[in-house]
């Protein structure tokens, strides 16, 4: 199973799990909510796929690496406290409560969320003293005489033990507890993912067109070589800051993250291929709709790792114009909301201070917004988001301040008009962007016609989220137009493949 279809069973397990009936009880009972077991190799993104459900379920999360911990720890700590069994008085052992369990406590308190996951991870290579606590753990939902919220599920993640020489293998009667997914690494639905966080290009584009190093294991005589998803997504945040600082990733760098010197080798070169095309191709100027007929034969004739490489920076341009129009819609519909709430308050409250009103509209998002933050609800690009809405918010109230208006009236109509301008300059910023992928199309029928580039740039364009969001909108011909022969030939390619 992929990490996209994982992904989606645990948040349907949870959705099943945390079910009521009409009196308020689990339609599954706590007894057979079975833990979920993540059984794949490392890198793959099982740990990182927990914080993103929790988001999407709007539940809380406490994630531990159980290696990390000592059977006391888990546990507790043994404390002889005094009890009566018929008429006399013994010391009895019991333990303090699990910093696991307490930490669960310690969440709901803190966010106000009553159920979540608690996340477990390495689960299969506790120590030897371990081990027994955590059996019992996943038979029980319990570490030593302390049992885990009512609500909160638990998902644990190991790794096969190929992977690592220090998994333990669960018997049957834990396993038969347990509901176990298989997790295998997938570089299509990574891909989706890639372009969702914004990867750098030229790890897509190497990985586009050299799949088989996007996840590699091999043992040798000198140890471990890998190349894993995360150390790919790693090295793409760090190549993306290095360019900000005026540094280049070479080889000796690419290799503490992929850890398997002949991709690491191949990559590198790769990657001094990719800034030499950018500024060999002029690739600023074709985004102008500048095209140079010299440039387009050229292309025409290069290489087919050549051509792939100049089709990957325009992929990886076009894509960044794109997000950057959804994300900026985004931001819009957000502040639109803030302005409704201003209305609503308008018509609603005795309040005739516009300014006051306005400054009531900015300070409830402004709770709202931290209250998610704080129950870590809050994705990284929608916490950008609401800090420009916060900025925007801000800015219409030194602006209404400064003009001196006050009726509540006036200031929503000030507040109208400035709203509007910002809605012309993103639809100016749309179109811009629109024409962008205009001009790339005009470069990519005049260097290669309808070929083979063609189709993987539609089938790129198809691949992301912001693209596909971006292109609903508009009204952009020649990709409907080529992405309908693309699905005609898929499935002609298709049916032949039954025939056969």
């Amino acid at each position: 199973m992929n990490i996209k279809r994982t992904k989606e069973e645990i948040k349907n397990t949870i959705e099943s799990y945390l079910l009521k009936d009409a009196y308020g009880r689990y339609e599954i009972p706590t007894i057979r909510q079975r833990p979920i077991l993540l059984l794949g190799s490392p890198g793959i993104g099982k740990t990182q796929i927990m914080e993103q459900i929790s988001r999407e379920c709007g539940i809380g999360l406490v994630a531990y690496t159980i290696t990390h911990h000592t059977r006391q720890s888990a546990i507790g700590l043994p404390f002889i406290s005094k009890k009566k069994y018929g008429g006399q008085e013994f010391a009895v052992t019991e333990y303090t409560m699990s910093e696991i369990v307490a930490s669960i406590y310690e969440k709901m308190e803190r966010t106000g969320l009553s159920e979540g996951i608690l996340f477990l991870d390495e689960i299969n290579c506790v120590s030897e003293t371990l081990a027994p606590a955590m059996l019992q753990f996943l038979q029980c939902k319990s570490f030593g005489n302390h049992k885990i919220p009512e609500g909160w599920l638990i998902v644990a993640a190991g790794n096969p033990p190929e992977y690592n020489k220090s998994v333990r293998e669960f018997d049957v009667v834990t396993m038969d507890r347990v509901k176990k997914i298989e997790v295998e690494a997938d570089f299509e639905v990574w891909k989706e993912y890639a372009y969702q966080q914004g990867l750098h290009g030229a790890v897509i584009s190497y990985l586009n067109n050299r799949k088989q190093n996007f996840y590699q294991m091999e043992t040798t005589v000198d140890g471990r070589n890998f190349a894993t998803p995360r150390g790919w997504e790693d090295l793409s945040n760090l190549i993306m800051v290095y360019e900000k600082l005026g540094k280049t990733a070479d080889r000796e760098v690419v290799g503490q993250y992929i850890q398997f010197p002949k991709i690491a080798k191949d990559f590198a070169n790769y990657l001094e291929l990719y800034y030499k095309y950018r500024t060999d191709y002029q690739i600023e100027e074709i985004l102008k709709g500048n095209l140079d007929e010299i440039l387009l034969k050229k292309v025409a004739h290069a290489s087919f790792d050549e051509r792939l490489s100049v089709l990957g920076l325009l992929i990886s341009r076009v894509n960044e114009v794109m997000k950057a129009s959804v994300q900026t819609e985004s931001y819009m519909e957000m502040l639109f909301g803030c302005l409704s709430g201003y209305k609503e308050m308008m018509l609603s409250q005795t309040e005739k201070d516009g300014q006051k009103l306005l400054q009531n509209v900015q300070h409830k998002f402004n709770i709202d917004y931290i209250k998610g933050k704080k129950a870590e609800l809050i994705g990284r690009e929608e916490e950008k988001t609401c800090q420009k809405v916060l900025a925007s918010l801000e800015r219409f109230i030194q602006d209404v301040k400064i003009g001196n208006v006050r009726g509540k009236e006036a200031v929503f109509a000030h507040v109208k008009e400035l709203f509007e301008r910002e809605r012309e300059e993103y639809e100016d910023g749309k179109e811009t962007a629109l024409q962008i992928v205009e001009y790339v199309f005009d470069f990519l029928e005049g260097a290669f016609g309808n070929s083979q580039e063609m189709v993987m740039f539609i089938t790129e364009l198809n691949s992301n989220p912001y693209s596909i969001s971006f292109l609903q909108d508009c009204e952009c011909e020649r990709y409907y137009r080529y992405n309908k022969e693309l699905l005609f030939d898929e499935k002609r390619r298709k049916l032949l493949e039954r025939m056969e």
